[in-house]
């Protein structure tokens, strides 16, 4: 080995020698630059590892959780790289299959077109409905019913209803569909109304306007219209405006929406019916002197001073008042006039029931019509029977219900007593 004397004469007599730090003894051992010396044993030949060897070899031990968070960082970094190079690699059911799929299940969603639906969501302007196609569709207030409602629960729609709808328009901000119930409904008021027609019924319609040639009424959900010349009454626009009145089809023609109705039609038909005795229900709708004009179904009758008590009645508003409910009896009908005269007296059980106590002559009043129309038909049968005396070749007879006709076992003119008197009530 070389001093460090040595090395600096041998530098000074002009020899180049390496420097010092570069020699062999400068170096470090490489197995002890890389690892820790480990004491041997003298007595057993044998290496010793230490408590601070044993640590170090822990710390640097893989536990099992990194191993797992390394797996599950090796596996994650794999499909990021392959959605990222190639999305739809080994995928079965592609973009170009799934609109496919749609247009073979998709309906057809023209207007006009009628779709079922259930309704999922409601709100004051309207409701959302599933119809089974790619976005839900809308039903707008002002077509979920035919009638002026509020709220479309008003026209019964809830959570859950299945309902038939009509495809009427299409939203062009998100594509969704327009529904309509009201245009169902119209069409089947339009064919209700034809209906009635051909059967010639009376309906009832309320009146919302009017103008000079007539009114507006609406029946089935439909405006028609009701010229004052096919009105009973000589009624103004205003004075009939909110009122009910009885009406009949005189033209139904839903390509023109053209609906045209007679209450006069109407009023003869309900008159007709009307017959001497039968008790009708009618609100009274004005006082004069000598009486009071009854509406009794859009035919207005009178009821007479003198037909309203057998007690004296000087004052008639004393009795009744312009909007009162009462029961009358029918004593007379002129078809021809359209007059109709009216009686509570002969509804009276006690004269001078009107006066005292009017519920109880209402309460009696179908008893009582009875009674008359049973005295009624007595005096018609003795009448009859009274003619017959002086005809006894014509071989009638009259029956035990008083019923003129062929001597067939039925009372014979013999048989019968002579006219009494009917009591004058």
């Amino acid at each position: 080995m070389v001093s460090l004397a040595a090395h600096h004469q041998l530098s000074s007599s002009g020899l180049r020698l390496p420097p010092v730090s570069s020699s062999k003894l400068s170096k470090p051992s490489p197995s002890l630059s890389s690892a820790s010396p480990k004491p041997l044993n003298r007595r057993t030949g044998t290496t010793t590892i230490t408590a601070a060897a044993s640590v170090g070899a822990a710390a640097v031990a893989i536990t099992p959780a990194q191993k797992e968070r390394r797996r599950l960082r090796e596996v994650f970094e794999e499909a990021y790289e392959r959605c990222r190079e190639a999305p739809m690699e080994g995928l079965g059911f592609t973009v170009e299959d799934f609109h496919a799929a749609l247009d073979k299940y998709d309906f057809n969603s023209e207007l006009g077109t009628k779709v079922k639906g259930t309704v999922f969501m409601t709100d004051m302007n309207g409701a959302l409905v599933d119809i089974t196609a790619k976005s839900s569709a809308y039903l707008p207030l002002q077509e979920a019913c035919i009638h002026r409602i509020k709220h479309v629960q008003e026209a019964g729609m809830r959570l859950g209803l299945v309902e038939e709808f009509v495809i009427v328009g299409e939203n062009a901000s998100d594509d969704s569909l327009i529904l309509s119930l009201r245009s169902i409904q119209y069409d089947l008021a339009w064919e209700r109304c034809r209906q009635l027609q051909s059967e010639d019924v009376v309906v009832t319609g309320k009146v919302v306007g009017g103008n000079k040639g007539g009114v507006v009424a609406i029946v089935e959900g439909l405006r028609g219209f009701v010229p004052f010349s096919q009105i009973s009454t000589k009624s103004t626009a205003e004075e009939l405006l909110d009122k009910e009145l009885p009406l009949k089809f005189m033209e139904v023609d839903e390509e023109q929406s053209r609906l045209v109705f007679s209450n006069r039609k109407a009023v003869a038909d309900s008159q007709a019916q009307l017959g001497i005795g039968s008790v009708v229900v009618g609100t009274v709708q004005s006082l004069k002197p000598y009486g009071a004009f009854i509406d009794i179904g859009g035919i207005n009758g009178l009821l007479h001073v003198s037909q309203i008590s057998h007690d004296r009645v000087s004052d008639i508003s004393t009795v009744l008042q312009p909007g009162d409910t009462l029961k009358v009896m029918v004593l007379s009908h002129d078809r021809e006039r359209g007059r109709v005269s009216l009686s509570t007296k002969k509804l009276e059980p006690t004269p001078g029931d009107m006066i005292r106590n009017p519920k109880l002559v209402f309460e009696k009043a179908d008893e009582m019509a009875q009674t008359f129309r049973q005295r009624i038909a007595q005096a018609e049968a003795m009448a009859r029977a009274d003619m017959l005396r002086f005809q006894p070749e014509s071989g009638l007879g009259l029956s035990s219900e008083g019923i003129l006709g062929p001597l067939t076992g039925g009372l014979s003119l013999s048989e019968i007593s002579p006219a009494e008197e009917v009591p004058q009530s």
